[in-house]
């Protein structure tokens, strides 16, 4: 696995913008807290984060991907903690980041342990391809394709901020239709909804 992400950063040569739920709803970002962009890849999010002010870390499998990204980071006179990290196999431990976001990225037995990893009053942002994707963008594999939805599921123990899915209707030329996005957070309360 992380031979065929390696390979796949190797010749990339900018970490890209911050995904489009960090964009547009960045006013809800904390003014400081830890932050996690969770398979961050080249890490577009997590440099975001970190010029926003927020302790700003990110996980990814591939070494090559994480290297780029401190250069990226030093360049902007930002830190990110890099960690090489199996998500899939390694999750953040609870109560250990304010703020979680997934771009792109989908392993459902990883959901409970995000909502745990929040701390009381963390936000989750989490955009990721669904079923209704309108190009060859993203994975093939339905494995990796969310359900009409299915967002709001696999996070119910969150408080719901927003959650999008456009899907098919109307003209869609416009709109998100490829994806489905949500911003949830953990109660400011302790909870036993969100403990594994």
């Amino acid at each position: 696995m992380q031979e065929k992400w390696d390979q796949r950063y190797a010749n990339s040569s900018s970490p890209g913008q911050c995904c489009w739920l960090l964009a547009e709803f960045s006013h809800l970002l904390p003014s400081q807290g830890r932050s996690l962009d969770l398979a961050c890849g080249l890490g577009g999010n997590a440099l975001y984060l970190a010029e926003q002010g927020l302790e700003s870390h990110g996980w990814d499998i591939s070494t090559v991907a994480l290297d780029k990204l401190a250069r990226f980071a030093a360049s902007r006179q930002v830190i990110v903690h890099t960690r090489q990290q199996n998500v899939e196999l390694n999750p953040p431990t609870p109560e250990s980041f304010d703020l979680i976001i997934v771009s792109q990225f989908l392993h459902r037995p990883l959901c409970a342990h995000l909502s745990a990893a929040l701390n009381p009053g963390g936000l989750l942002f989490y955009q990721t391809f669904n079923t209704n994707k309108l190009s060859s963008n993203g994975p093939s594999n339905s494995d990796y394709l969310l359900g009409k939805n299915e967002l709001l599921s696999l996070f119910s123990p969150l408080n719901i901020l927003l959650y999008r899915e456009d899907g098919l209707a109307g003209d869609s030329r416009h709109g998100q239709g490829t994806m489905s996005y949500l911003i949830a957070q953990r109660s400011a309360q302790a909870d036993e909804n969100c403990k594994l």
